[in-house]
């Protein structure tokens, strides 16, 4: 192992110093790798940015049009100041990757968040063999056990036709960016029309140009004149709970689309009438299996239960520890615990 670690914490987020870039910076940088385009991992005003060919458009939508962003593929390997860098897939949303780097025969691997369950909306995960993988634990218990994702379909399906039958609309809530495309995608659009938020749509749009199949969605402003939205189905960021935009769809059955559905108390303590198990975050069964398959000898904890994760990777033999850092969304929470826009990952 190298005398010096190759990424270290500062207070502008987890730094490279052989090679002087960041990833996923909090802070105003001049050189910043993106893992994807969630707001507690990309943030605006960096000098540069690098992401995966695949998220690029995504991460311009969300940073706007001044960012300068550069793009590579996956497993393209570049130089950085001697430093070598790859991206690789991680599962997540849309051009989601891992940051492999390497110097001087060390390789650290960075997962940012990670999904291994199979899902067509993005690439699917790829182990990468490191010396060291910094893990994130965001469901990082024991009870965090993913139901089957074809089960839950049925189940969401099931529940709008229930209640288009009432003439009652169906407001799905999830996060704009990666949940939401992939929630549509699970959905039969033979039951009614799909409405979505405008939070939602241009990300959509996104997916759509990079190849992904999703079903044909409207604005509601433009269906007012047609008649009421008993039969719809409308996918939305939790923010527009009691708004305006809300309002409109007059009578409506309510569900949260989350990996947190599977404690009982979040969706109580968030009044929430239906709840569905859906995460773009790996569960405890599948953290362990991809910190062992990435053969590391040594692992970082970060976001979630990291004291939990770290306390039995020690006991089962691995050199673990936990990565003290940040990750912010825009008010002051992380985006997976209910940050930026209202939602996320809960």
């Amino acid at each position: 192992m190298a005398a010096d670690p190759l990424l270290v914490s500062t207070p502008a987020g987890l730094y490279c110093p052989a090679g002087e870039f960041y990833i996923d910076p909090w802070r105003r940088v001049d050189r910043a790798i993106i893992t994807h385009a969630h707001s507690d991992h990309a943030r605006p005003g960096m000098g540069r940015y690098l992401a995966a060919r695949e998220g690029a458009e995504v991460l311009r939508v969300r940073l706007g049009n001044k960012a300068v962003i550069d793009a590579i593929d996956y497993g393209e390997p570049i130089s950085i100041n001697g430093v070598r860098v790859s991206l690789h897939p991680a599962g997540h949303i849309l051009g989601s990757s891992q940051i492999r780097v390497e110097h001087r025969g060390e390789v650290w691997v960075v997962s940012g968040d990670y999904k291994v369950a199979p899902d067509w909306t993005c690439r699917a995960f790829e182990p990468v063999r490191c010396h060291t993988f910094i893990t994130e634990s965001t469901f990082g218990m024991p009870i965090y056990r993913w139901p089957d994702p074809q089960a839950v379909t049925r189940e969401i399906n099931d529940w709008w036709r229930a209640n288009a039958a009432e003439g009652v609309a169906s407001l799905l809530m999830a996060y704009s960016l990666g949940k939401a495309q992939r929630l549509l995608g699970s959905l039969d659009p033979s039951i009614g029309p799909i409405f979505t938020h405008d939070a939602v749509e241009p990300l959509s749009d996104c997916y759509r140009r990079a190849g992904i199949n999703l079903p044909a969605t409207q604005r509601p402003e433009d269906w007012a004149e047609r008649g009421g939205f008993g039969t719809a189905m409308v996918i939305a960021p939790p923010s527009v709970v009691g708004s305006p935009w809300f309002q409109q769809f007059g009578a409506v059955a309510t569900a949260f689309a989350s990996g947190w559905m599977m404690v009982r108390g979040t969706r109580r303590r968030r009044n929430i009438a239906r709840g569905f198990v859906v995460s773009d975050h790996a569960d405890w069964p599948e953290l362990i299996a991809t910190i062992r398959a990435t053969e590391a000898e040594r692992v970082l904890v970060t976001h979630g239960s990291v004291a939990v994760l770290v306390r039995w990777l020690r006991e089962h033999g691995w050199d673990a520890g936990p990565l003290v850092a940040e990750r912010r969304g825009e008010d002051g929470r992380g985006e997976e615990e209910g940050g930026e826009e209202g939602d996320g990952d809960i």
